[in-house]
Parts: C-alpha cells; sequence; structure tokens
C-alpha cells in the first residue's frame, strides 16, 4: 500500500512540472493525491500495479475542472464560514461594514483595495475602506455622479471594469486609476442598501469562483447592514423624543455624565441651562394639545438649530428643555441665554383663530463645578434657578447659587 502510494505520488508530481501551473494549484492537487492514493488499495485493488496507477494519474489531470471545482465549493464553504462569524458577532455598522470589506480583500488575490458606500434617497454616503497596506478608511475617493459607484446604485446590477484607463466610466477619473475593478450591489430583497467596489492591479476579468465569493459576500453583507441599520434606528429611537427628534432624558443624562468626566479629565468648566416655555399651558388650554405639539415642534426646532456643534440640547419633558453649553463660564452662558430670548420674540406663529402666537421663556443658569460637582447635582442647581425664575421674575435666566449637594433623606415619622 506505501509503495502504490509513493509511486503514485512521484509519477503525480513529474506530471505536475511538466504540465505547469501555479505553485498554489499544484499544492492544492498534491495533497487532494495524497489523500486519494491512500484509499486506493481499499477501493480499486486493479490500479495497484504500475500501469494502473499511470492511468489513475492521467485520470486525474485530464478532470482538473473537477479539481477545481471542488476547490471552488472548499473555499466557498469556508468564506461562509468566516463569513458567519464575522458579520453576525456585531450589530454596530461600522464593525459590519468593515468586516465586509476585510473579507473581500482576503477573498480575491491581487486586491488593492475595497471600499463600501450606504445608498439611501438617492445619495451614497461613506461606509468603509481598507487597501493592501492595512489602511482603513483612508484616501477613499467621493463618488461621481456619473462613475462606477452610482450607476451600480442606480441599475442595481455588478458592473465589472476589466481596464479602469480604458472605459468610459472612467473617462474622467483620476490618472492613478488602474487595474480592473468590481462594483456590486449590496441589496437586501428589492432594497439597494450601498455598493462595494473591489479593485486589484491587473486588468482582466474576474474569474467565475471569484465572481462566486463576491456574490456570497455581497448576499451576505446585505443582510448584515441591513439588521445594523435597523439596530442603529431602534437604538436612535430610544434615546430620542417622538414629537420633536431631540434627544431625551436618557440621552442627557448620559451626555452630562461624559461631560462631567470629560471636564474633570481636562479641567474646564461648563454649564447646564433648564429653559421653560411661558405660555405654553395657555396655548394647551385654548386650542388643544396637537396645536400645542405643533408650537413644541416649532419652537424647539428653531433653538436646535441656533446651538453651536459642540452643545447639546434635550427635550427635559413637557415644555422644558435643557441646553449643555461645553467649555463654558457664566459669562458666556448668559450671553446664549440673551440670545435664546431674543430667538423667542422672532418666532411666528399663526393660531387657528388668526391671533398671533406669543411666548415667552424662563431659564436657570448652573455652572459645573462652581454650583455642582456631579451631574444630577448640575440639574438640581439648573432647576432650582428655573424654578425662582418662574416664579419671581418669569421671562429671565437665573443663576444658580452656591455649591448644591446631594438630596438630604428624610425619615417621616407618623403618629
Amino acid at each position: 500500500m506505501a509503495e502504490t502510494r509513493l509511486k503514485i505520488l512521484a509519477l503525480a508530481r513529474r506530471a505536475l512540472e511538466e504540465q505547469g501551473g501555479s505553485p498554489t494549484e499544484r499544492e492544492h492537487l498534491l495533497k487532494l493525491l495524497d489523500i486519494l492514493s491512500a484509499s486506493i488499495e481499499k477501493f480499486s485493488p486493479e490500479h495497484s500495479n504500475g500501469a494502473g496507477t499511470a492511468h489513475l494519474v492521467q485520470g486525474l489531470f485530464d478532470n482538473r475542472a473537477l479539481l477545481a471545482m471542488l476547490k471552488q465549493q472548499s473555499d466557498e464553504m469556508d468564506a461562509l464560514k468566516k463569513l458567519s462569524v464575522h458579520l453576525t458577532s456585531s450589530l454596530d455598522l461600522p464593525d459590519v461594514l468593515d468586516a465586509v470589506v476585510a473579507e473581500a480583500m482576503r477573498l480575491i488575490p491581487n486586491a488593492r483595495d475595497a471600499h463600501i458606500f450606504l445608498y439611501k434617497n438617492r445619495k451614497l454616503t461613506f461606509g468603509a475602506a481598507l487597501d493592501a497596506e492595512g489602511n482603513r478608511n483612508k484616501g477613499w475617493v467621493k463618488p461621481r455622479l456619473n462613475g462606477l459607484t452610482y450607476t451600480v446604485a442606480r441599475a442595481g446590477q455588478a458592473i465589472i471594469v476589466e481596464d479602469m484607463k480604458n472605459h468610459p466610466l472612467f473617462t474622467n477619473g483620476s490618472p492613478d486609476w488602474a487595474g480592473s475593478i468590481i462594483g456590486i450591489p449590496l441589496k437586501a430583497g428589492d432594497t439597494i442598501m450601498g455598493v462595494m467596489n473591489l479593485a486589484r492591479t491587473i486588468t482582466g476579468s474576474f474569474s467565475d469562483s471569484e465572481l462566486q465569493l463576491l456574490k456570497m459576500l455581497s448576499e451576505q453583507a446585505a443582510i448584515a447592514v441591513s439588521n445594523a441599520s435597523l439596530h442603529q434606528m431602534i437604538s436612535r429611537q430610544a434615546y430620542s423624543d417622538t414629537l420633536t427628534g431631540l434627544p431625551n432624558r436618557r440621552a442627557l443624562d448620559e451626555r452630562l455624565e461624559e461631560e462631567v468626566m470629560s471636564a474633570r479629565k481636562n479641567n474646564y468648566s461648563f454649564a447646564v441651562v433648564m429653559m421653560d416655555l411661558d405660555g405654553f399651558k395657555d396655548v394647551n388650554d385654548t386650542y388643544g394639545h396637537p396645536v400645542g405639539d405643533d408650537v413644541l415642534r416649532l419652537v424647539f426646532g428653531n433653538m436646535a438649530r441656533g446651538v453651536r456643534n459642540t452643545d447639546f440640547l434635550a427635550r427635559y419633558g413637557g415644555d422644558e428643555l435643557t441646553l449643555i453649553l461645553s467649555q463654558s463660564d457664566m459669562s458666556s452662558s448668559q450671553i446664549v441665554a440673551e440670545k435664546i430670548t431674543e430667538g423667542m420674540k422672532k418666532i411666528k406663529f399663526k393660531l387657528p383663530d388668526g391671533k398671533k402666537l406669543k411666548l415667552g421663556i424662563s431659564g436657570g443658569i448652573a455652572i459645573f463645578p462652581v454650583n455642582a460637582r456631579n451631574g444630577p447635582d448640575l440639574l438640581r442647581a439648573a432647576d432650582a434657578a428655573l424654578y425662582k425664575a418662574k416664579k419671581y421674575e418669569r421671562g429671565t435666566f437665573q443663576v444658580a447659587r452656591g455649591i448644591t449637594g446631594p438630596l438630604a433623606t428624610h425619615n417621616i415619622v407618623g403618629e
């Protein structure tokens, strides 16, 4: 048995050297021959003589297509296994996109880079990128309206460009673009979720096995992107006020905690401003809640557009708002308060009976760490200042006094 196996392998090696082929293919064929030779005596006793052995070896090489198919199926199974692990291990969209481009680069020889762009409302936005040097999310180019990526997104069909330097889609492209590229739509049902592009350093078409692997990858990626997008939307809803779209109390508490930690670490102050609309209850009582909801959306929307990108505006509840002014002191906070008051005077809204809306705003300002040294105490300090404004000087912004600490706990003793 051992002698037969050695004869087969010796003949196979000589045949491989004579017929050429890539080192990878030769190695793969030898492994298959080693497995087959181990079972020759058991399944084909008549092939144990020299002529039979030579006939078997020749038969194996005459059926290279079969061996290539087996290799392709093996690669596909391996790819599916890795895809299943990588693409289902996270519901975080950036992580999913990074996993997809990494898998694309692994599957295709001579891959230079891979990009994913997400497609929504007929617009493409950058998702992820990876090049052969391992650089992530660098060097990507904004998709051209008449370029490959938009064409694939609109048509919903894969496009193969065998030579970028001589293709209409790259007529006005960068002179550095060379080689071949494929653009594949990421489709979840009939919805185009995005487009994945994979460029190679060489020109020419992609093999059937490469196309099959990329097709499987795009199908799995589309499902993963769809799931991650849904998870992202649900998470966003959990932190958003359903009426106004502003961050809600839950989002406020988390952001406030982050701001406190950052301020302690970097030794800066910031302000919390609690605000309440003056006259809003009369709108609700007179015209009903639907009109009141319209007013809130208008007023809060206008205010949100006026804050800096570094600040954070949230709906605290009812007609109350909370504004976090990052890296601000009392002086700058009072300037912001004056702008808010002036902005309220410019809001125009016609009520159902033809009257013009007239609303004011009152507020309370507290500074970290002057008025409190943690988030909850800072909110209480600002709220106490707001209460003072509403009770004694409606339409103004009052400043918190002293240092606010934790709420005291008192036992109530019954009679």
